[in-house]
């Protein structure tokens, strides 16, 4: 008989890593060093940034950047699904369209594009609507009607379609094509399927990227400053350009810049966790979802 002896308790004492010791006494110098260079360095002007942070002027600019990051997401995001459902299509020209339109927006830079419709007028003057046998029932100047604002919406959510509905595309190939022939086998129509299968399982896959464009675009709105909008950025170089103050305006700029993109990182956390509820797992497991929803949408369209 094998008697068992019981294994001594012996102090686990974690490896000490030196290495890592030093670096962090190395980042922490370096860290040190820029902040007392950026407190004692004159030329940043802290009075001056302080007294501009929350100026009038400035705030104005803000609030134009933040109406034109939100209007633009939202035409994008609406544009994007429907050059997304084109490159999805079965039919070779729609898809032939949607690339083109992919290729085309995400090639030419936005700069150029803010231009080009800033001068829309130069190519096409007027805007008239005629009627053989009526006659003119409209012309309105083309200048008129695109102002700078409205020139910039139609640039930039051009442009940014152009990347978003490669995300769309990529989060709805993502679903795997079981769970649509299960629901379409169980009786769903195509758009309920869209709706309530695809769309669910997708939306964790779209939300990361989107959110990063969002951010980008925020940042990109800067460049509307070439058009005469009176954004953020703009508005700082009206200032500076009178007061000679460049720096203390970067810096103003930057900061509020960083409290947008903070305040739109929180809530792309918050829709990341939202739609990850969709990993928790079920008891049959997604096929089970699946067959569930069928047969409630089943089930009312019976009655």
């Amino acid at each position: 008989m094998v008697t068992a002896h019981p294994t001594p308790d012996y102090p686990i004492s974690p490896r000490r890593n030196y290495g890592s010791w030093v670096i962090v006494a190395i980042a922490v110098l370096i860290v040190a060093l820029l902040v007392l260079m950026l407190v004692r360095n004159t030329a940043f002007a802290w009075d001056a940034v302080l007294h501009y942070l929350f100026h009038p002027l400035i705030l104005s600019g803000l609030a134009v950047t933040l109406q034109l990051t939100v209007v633009v997401l939202v035409c994008a995001l609406v544009l994007a699904t429907l050059v997304a459902m084109l490159r999805l299509s079965s039919s070779r020209v729609l898809q032939a369209i949607g690339r083109t339109y992919v290729w085309f927006f995400r090639g030419v830079p936005a700069l150029i594009q803010l231009i080009f419709w800033y001068n829309i007028g130069m190519v096409v003057p007027v805007v008239s609507l005629t009627l053989p046998g009526v006659g003119t029932l409209f012309s309105i100047n083309t200048n008129d009607v695109i102002s700078p604002f409205i020139a910039a919406v139609i640039a930039l959510s051009l442009c940014e379609a152009g990347y978003l509905a490669e995300i769309i595309r990529a989060g709805i190939k993502s679903v795997p094509s079981g769970q649509v022939e299960a629901a379409r086998a169980l009786g769903m129509s195509r758009g309920r399927t869209l709706r309530r299968i695809v769309v669910p399982q997708a939306m964790p896959f779209i939300i990361p990227p989107t959110g990063n464009e969002a951010i980008s675009l925020l940042k990109m709105t800067s460049l509307v400053a070439y058009i005469a909008v009176d954004d953020l950025f703009y508005t700082a170089q009206s200032i500076y350009s009178r007061t000679f103050e460049t720096i203390p305006l970067l810096v103003v700029v930057a900061v509020w810049y960083l409290v947008a993109v903070t305040i739109l990182t929180i809530g792309q956390g918050y829709l990341e966790r939202y739609y990850g509820r969709m990993d928790d797992p079920l008891p049959a497991g997604m096929a089970y979802r699946v067959w569930r929803v069928a047969l409630a949408a089943r089930h009312r369209s019976s009655k």
